[in-house]
């Protein structure tokens, strides 16, 4: 008996090792999931700033320019596979004093796609600062490279200064790109920046929904352009572009999902979800301030009936000390009476309720800033079973320590008897005695 089972299980290994043999790669093709096909990888440009001003030598004792080269080098040996790595840069080529000219100084040092470590390191080896600082141009360059595919778009700028191009302000710049609804993050670092840097860095990096790093060091560069490369590697939820109506009855209809939008200053939008019996909506919404504005705020979510009729609302005031304000609401559906008297037989599914969602907001602006495009909306919808009413400790509005509180009343007061009592027995004993 032992033998044969010796016997059995050797010949299932050498099935198994021939297998593997014969059909390793088709094996491995059917295994890989979708989401590994080139259409879905994570782009990411980094685009360096190359102008003359790069030349200073303030950070660790060495120049700019050689630093922003160290960091790159260190970042291109620790790219994920996945990742596909495009450099471009801006004032590198055009040394003279011809703004128009100079004002046009980008290119694509390194194509966005599989990254050869070799060739990307020799290409930035041969850079050396140069020309003018056109911020505007170079950020519409690389929204043009990173086009295509459905996986993560990030641009990482690194400067030294602030854009010498204008009008073509940067800031503007990078609202046209979101508006545009490609979900491209522009993340700003500056090195060594002034006042006026950091404001239009910090600027533009909020318009997309990016950061801004202030760097003072050779350190700091390359492990914050690192955490970028590797955030746009990890999975992320893409908003789906959507345009809310004036109106309810226009208004378009949702799925449980993330959404995004555009609203200008005081503008009302609407949206419709279909809740069934026995459902609960929630939803929220995000407003980001993209722009200069009034530091008194607020936003509104609104649950209304076809008919008008408000359902339930969600509000949050700002008060200036964040660019982002969100609020959010519940609406759980009770359920119909007549479903639950309908034969179980029956197969007819009870009729939804299309709910409105209002968005709007109370944000305010000095008249030099601009209203278009309108400021970035994030809403959230999601449709959930709803809680049963017997045990939905909301009802009662007290929340989920509604029970706690209960049992410190009814504790006060058998204590507060308790101790009535015992002072009534104490005050006869002593009269007693």
């Amino acid at each position: 008996m032992i033998n044969r089972k010796r016997l059995a299980a050797g010949a299932c290994g050498l099935l198994a090792a021939l297998a593997v043999g014969l059909f390793p790669a088709g094996a491995a093709a059917d295994d890989e999931p979708a989401d590994k096909s080139p259409e879905a990888a994570p782009k990411v440009e980094l685009v360096l700033d190359v102008s003359g001003s790069m030349r200073a030598r303030d950070i660790d004792g060495q120049t700019r320019m050689s630093a922003a080269k160290q960091a790159f080098n260190d970042v291109l040996d620790a790219v994920p596979a996945e990742v596909r790595l495009g450099i471009r840069t801006l004032g590198a080529d055009y040394p003279g004093k011809d703004r128009k000219v100079g004002c046009k100084d980008t290119e694509q040092l390194y194509p966005v796609g599989p990254l050869d470590r070799t060739e990307a390191k020799t290409a930035i080896a041969t850079l050396a600062p140069t020309g003018w600082t056109p911020i505007g141009p170079a950020l519409l360059g690389a929204a043009d490279d990173l086009k295509g595919g459905d996986g993560t778009r990030r641009i990482v700028l690194i400067t030294d200064g602030e854009d010498t191009c204008a009008p073509l302000d940067p800031c503007e710049v990078a609202r046209d790109i979101a508006a545009k609804g490609i979900h491209l993050v522009i993340d700003t670092l500056g090195l060594v920046p002034d006042a006026k840097t950091r404001n239009q860095l910090s600027c533009i990096a909020e318009a997309t929904g990016g950061t801004y790093t202030s760097v003072q060091h050779t350190g700091e560069l390359s492990d914050r352009v690192n955490q970028l490369v590797d955030r746009a590697a990890e999975p992320a939820v893409t908003p789906v572009a959507t345009q809310g109506a004036a109106e309810c009855a226009k208004a378009p209809r949702l799925e449980p999902g993330l959404y995004s939008d555009r609203e200008t200053f005081g503008q009302h939008r609407w949206y419709r979800v279909d809740v069934l019996p026995g459902q609960e909506l929630r939803a929220s919404v995000s407003i980001g301030a993209d722009r200069a504005v009034n530091n008194d705020y607020g936003v509104l979510l609104r649950a209304v009936t076809v008919h008008g009729r408000e359902i339930v609302r969600g509000s949050e005031a700002g008060d200036g000390r964040t660019d982002v304000i969100s609020t959010g609401l519940r609406y759980p559906k009770p359920d119909s009476d007549d479903a639950d008297d309908a034969d179980d037989t029956d197969d007819t599914k009870p009729a939804a309720e299309s709910v409105c969602l209002e968005v709007s907001n109370a944000f305010a602006a000095a008249p030099a800033v601009k209203t278009t495009p309108g400021m970035p909306v994030e809403l959230t919808v999601d449709i959930v079973d709803a809680p049963d009413e017997s045990s939905d400790v909301a009802a009662f509005g007290l929340g989920r320590g509604w029970w706690l509180l209960a049992v410190l009343a009814l504790t006060g007061l058998l204590a507060g008897v308790l101790w009535g009592w015992i002072s009534r027995w104490r005050v006869a004993v002593w009269r007693t005695n």
